[in-house]
This record gives structure tokens, C-alpha cells and sequence, in this order.
């Protein structure tokens, strides 16, 4: 090999277990490496970049947009509303989340799908008296699986779609062309999930089951009358500086004080909230003017429009990951206290400002309500649901959104323009109709999955030019054996296996020039093997992190990782060998 394709070798060797085990963002681990090529020479600048201009990341792009303006017009919300129901079986109440789920997630990133159905199969479950974990976990696996029936349904279709045509102009795949292998995936993994799904989870607590009564993580007390604390400020009465409590908020006067600052005033019979531990309220009890409070209820169970009780679960990407609550200055950077944490469906004991965060764990926030719009489409949490409020409601350009959508769909189906072009105008008239903002239009757009493929595609072509894929691909086929369905085996296992350690993108980007030179060594169709990237990136059933819906339903759900195994384990076999039975029949070899 040349020198060029050692390093390549070197550098995708070294982002591979680097995006796995370390907390550093994908985007910034891919786009390092392709600096690193870059500056050794063994990428043009063009190379390098080519990834930035190429039609799937404009695609993806433009349907960020698009479903974008389904969520702020409503559109999910209101499907949601009409599918669920009140059915009288617990097997009936998965088939109606299933099954529309699953449809949906066929023209939208299913990310958006879960994010809105969670917060609506919670309150659902809750009404039916069936535990939320029971739902949960099937919630994000059929969206995973309806992800597989269109072109649209994940960016990583467009992606390797957008991969096939530049590598191979004459050849392309229509939106609905991987129905053929897709409706049966999607038809034999949810017949699965609602025979064997419920049986197979052991009980585990929800979030908010753990959140359900306030009493159990505040201690409420009141600013004495004519005591030593009316009229100083928080900060002079020393009630910013308690080793294991946190003041949240101030009744005052039939009104509220959420997010209470050091400088804010204290009056006569103000009710002040603390969040933190039991053994706080004695340290209370020996502060001077403060005396317990006389009401019976709870203030967190009253209703303030000034206050927002909301549940949020922390993204892998959110900066107080690993980092203490209290050392992060958790309430100045996001204008919320945090009133418990909530962890495997336990409640975090001990000091709050103490706790380390990690990814998927989910917090009790008490916050102002502009924060559920500020921080609604945030990297920093994967889902944020408000507690004490109705759903957001359904707006009168629902309807257009959606109409909006399925005319990209019918356009690039038709042949008329491609599928780029026509996600693209969507785009534009989604924005121009008012169905999308400006601000939502930016906002939508998740720039750490854009930066992830654009530097993925680099990093391909450095494999592909350097001549390190074709021995990659000599690698594989000694392994795999020279035949065709043992490179298709081959492929979907490497796939499969990458994208529950990293990023589906990624791994498919990066897996894509070493199995087209495995498929041109062979001298076979690369059809095939275009396709059933396209499954095996999809199937990230055994852990949470492999997929990002699993991660948000982990949390709420109160999973361990072994139900992940223990449910998705036999998931995947399952569609492996539906799509590996089905691909070639389809696409044949030659």
C-alpha cells in the first residue's frame, strides 16, 4: 500500500473507537481526521470538501425543514390525538402507537416523531393504567422500522442514496423502491414487538412515576413575620450558599419568583421552595426568621403562569455531561433549577449540586415558560415535556404542511425533479407559506448531523483515492468469502455493528467505497449491497445509544441496557434475515 492509504487506514482506525468511547462530538472527531488528511496531503482541498456541496446533505438539510414545519404547525400533534384513543387491551394500545407511528416515521425523521408521541403515550399510558415502560421501547423501535420503508424516512437513506448517484450517475432508487424490502422488515419486527415486547420487559419505573409527588424532593419554608430575614436580599440571608439545598423559587402574594437570584428581596410570609435533601430542612429550621410553612399542599402542585414544571433528558451532547450541577452553573446558563434527577428509574439521592450528569438521565426542571421554546430543538437535551400544562395545540396550517410534504414525495417519486430539488423546494415553500419560520428553519437544522456527513464523506473519498478501501474490501472478502451473498452477510453484519457503536451516518459513509470496491472486485451489481446498507444502518435495536430515539425513550422509560438486548436482540436477526432473504431477489447480482 501507499503511504497515502496507511494514513487513511490510520485515521479511520483512530475516529471509529474515538466517536465509541469518548464524549467528544462526532462532528468534531470526523471533521479533526479530515484536517489531519488534509494537512498531510493525502486529501485535495476539493476531496476534502467535496462532502460539504454533495446532494444528500442539501437533502437532509431541506427535510429538516420541512418537518420542521409539521412540528410548529401542529401536524404531529394533531395525529397523535385522533390515533391513540381509548383502547380497552393493552396488545390494542400497542397496535395503534405502532403501527401510525411507524407510518409516519416512513416520510419523517423519526427523531421529531418519538419527541412528540412521548410526552402524549406518557399521559396516555397514565390514563389507560398501563405501565409507560411497556410502551416506550416499542414507540422507538417501530419508528426505527417504519425509518426503513422510504427513501425519506432517515437522513442515512438520503445519504447513501446521494452516494449512489455520485458514484454511480446511471443508477439511482426511487422514494418508495425499498417498500419492496421494507414493509415486510417493518410488518415482521412490529408483529414481533406486540407478541413478544411486553412479555419479555421485566417491570421497570418510569420518570414520572418517580416525579409524580413533589413533597418527596422539596422542602418548603416561610419568611417569618417581622422575622431577622424581611426585606434582605437571598444573598445577605446566606440562603445561596447551603451546602445541600437550592433555592427554586418565592410565592409571594398569590404570585411566583421562579429562578430566584442572589439580589432578589425577601418579604414578610413569603413561602420559599428548596430542592435538595431531607437533612437540608433541619439546616433550614436553624436559619433565623424562617419558620415552616403553614399550607398543607404542595407550591410545586399549584398552578402559576409565570412557572413551568417540565421534564427534560440530557443529550450526550449537552455540556454539564460528566461535569458537576452546581460547578456548572446549571440555573445561569439555561434560567432553570433542577428539582431531582432521575436515573435507571431511580431518583438520584444526596446533594443535587453534586450530581454528575450523564447522557439519558432525566431531570425535574423548574423554569420560566419561555424556556420550553428557547431550548425546545437544543443539542444539549433530547426531549423536553412540560408537566403541568396541555399540549401544544393544533394550528390551522396543519394541513398545508402536510400537503407540502407529500407533494415533495409525489415529485421526486414521478421522476419529475429530483429528489434534491424537489426536498429543497418544499423547503421553500414551507418558509414562504409561513408553515416554517426563519428562526425554526435555522433553528431545525441539526448541524452536528450535517458536519458528520459532510466530514464522513471526505473521509471516504481519502479511502477511496488513496487505494486503502480496495484492500479493506481484499480484507473483507477473504473473511466474508469470495460469493456474493456472503459479501451481502458480510456487509450488513459491519454495518450493523458500527452504527451501535457510532453514528448510523457515518458508519455508512465511511463503510460505502469499501464494499462498492468489495462489489467491484467481484464483478456484481453494487445494488445490493446500496441497499442493504440502508437496513443495516438502520437496525440499532441493542442499545440505547445506537440510535437516537432509543436514547430518549431510555430515560423516561426507566430501561436498563439489558432490555435493550433482551427485546432488540432477536429484533435484529429477525430483520437481518428479512432484508438479506429479500435484497437479492429484488436486485439481483447482475
Amino acid at each position: 500500500m501507499t503511504w497515502e492509504a496507511w494514513w487513511s487506514l490510520v485515521v479511520v482506525g483512530a475516529v471509529f473507537p474515538l466517536m465509541a468511547f469518548t464524549r467528544i462530538g462526532a462532528d468534531i472527531i470526523l471533521l479533526g481526521g479530515l484536517v489531519v488528511l488534509l494537512t498531510l496531503g493525502v486529501l485535495s482541498p476539493e476531496q476534502a470538501l467535496a462532502g460539504f456541496s454533495s446532494s444528500g446533505v442539501f437533502t437532509v438539510a431541506a427535510m429538516y425543514v420541512l418537518v420542521a414545519s409539521i412540528r410548529e404547525t401542529g401536524g404531529i400533534d394533531f395525529i397523535v390525538r385522533h390515533v391513540l384513543g381509548q383502547p380497552r387491551k393493552e396488545r390494542h394500545a400497542l397496535l395503534r402507537m405502532m403501527v401510525p407511528v411507524a407510518a409516519l416515521s416512513g416520510f419523517i425523521n423519526n427523531t421529531p416523531v418519538v419527541a412528540t408521541f412521548i410526552p402524549a403515550v406518557m399521559h396516555w399510558s397514565r390514563r389507560l393504567r398501563i405501565p409507560a415502560y411497556r410502551l416506550l421501547m416499542p414507540l422507538s423501535f417501530a419508528s426505527i422500522l417504519g425509518g426503513t420503508v422510504t427513501l425519506l424516512g432517515t437522513s442515512t437513506n438520503l445519504v447513501i442514496h446521494g452516494l449512489l448517484t455520485t458514484y454511480y450517475p446511471e443508477l439511482h432508487l426511487g422514494i418508495f423502491d425499498i417498500a419492496w424490502v421494507g414493509i415486510p422488515v417493518a410488518v415482521v419486527g412490529l408483529v414481533y414487538l406486540w407478541l413478544f415486547a411486553v412479555p419479555l420487559l421485566p417491570y421497570r419505573r418510569s420518570a414520572s412515576e418517580v416525579f409524580e409527588n413533589p413533597r418527596e424532593f422539596t422542602i418548603e419554608m416561610m419568611v417569618a413575620p417581622g422575622g431577622a430575614l424581611v426585606n434582605k436580599t437571598v444573598g445577605e440571608a446566606g440562603l445561596r450558599q447551603l451546602n445541600n439545598l437550592f433555592l427554586v423559587e418565592i410565592e409571594r402574594e398569590g404570585n411566583i419568583v421562579s429562578v430566584v437570584g442572589p439580589g432578589e428581596q425577601l418579604k414578610s410570609g413569603d413561602r420559599l421552595v428548596f430542592a435538595g435533601t431531607s437533612d437540608g430542612a433541619v439546616d433550614l429550621q436553624q436559619v433565623r426568621g424562617l419558620i415552616p410553612s403553614d399550607q398543607s399542599a404542595s407550591n410545586l402542585e399549584k398552578d402559576f403562569k409565570e412557572r413551568r414544571l417540565v421534564e427534560v433528558v440530557v443529550s450526550p451532547q449537552c455540556q454539564f455531561v460528566g461535569r458537576r450541577i452546581r460547578d456548572g452553573h446549571f440555573r445561569t446558563v439555561y434560567g432553570a433549577a433542577v428539582l431531582a434527577v432521575c436515573r435507571n428509574g431511580q431518583r438520584l439521592e444526596g446533594s443535587l449540586g453534586q450530581i454528575r450528569l450523564q447522557p439519558a438521565d432525566v431531570l425535574l426542571l423548574e423554569a420560566r415558560p419561555p424556556f420550553i421554546v428557547r431550548h425546545r430543538q437544543s443539542q444539549d437535551f433530547l426531549l423536553i415535556s412540560q408537566v403541568d400544562g396541555a399540549a401544544r395545540p393544533v394550528h390551522e396550517k396543519a394541513w398545508l404542511a402536510w400537503f407540502i410534504l407529500a407533494a415533495v414525495a409525489l415529485l421526486a417519486a414521478t421522476g419529475l425533479v429530483s429528489m434534491m430539488k424537489a426536498a429543497i423546494l418544499g423547503a421553500a415553500l414551507s418558509v414562504l407559506s409561513g408553515c416554517c419560520t426563519l428562526a425554526g428553519a435555522r433553528k431545525s437544522l441539526d448541524s452536528q448531523v450535517l458536519l458528520t456527513i459532510a466530514a464522513s464523506y471526505g473521509l471516504g473519498n481519502a479511502l477511496m483515492a488513496s487505494g486503502a478501501a480496495e484492500h479493506m474490501a481484499e480484507v473483507l472478502l477473504t473473511l466474508v468469502g469470495a460469493h456474493p451473498l456472503g459479501l451481502l452477510i458480510g456487509c450488513y453484519i459491519l454495518v450493523a455493528m458500527l452504527t451501535e457503536l457510532v453514528t448510523n451516518n457515518a458508519a455508512a459513509v465511511i463503510s460505502f467505497p469499501v464494499v462498492m470496491s468489495a462489489a467491484a472486485s467481484l464483478g456484481v451489481s453494487p445494488m445490493p449491497y446500496v441497499v442493504v446498507m440502508m437496513f443495516a444502518a438502520s437496525a440499532s435495536f441493542l442499545t440505547p445509544l445506537g440510535y437516537q430515539t432509543n436514547l430518549m425513550v431510555y430515560g423516561p422509560g426507566g430501561y436498563k441496557l439489558s432490555d435493550y438486548l433482551r427485546v432488540g436482540g432477536l429484533l435484529n436477526v429477525l430483520t437481518a434475515a428479512v432484508a438479506l432473504l429479500l435484497i437479492p431477489m429484488i436486485w439481483p447480482w447482475s
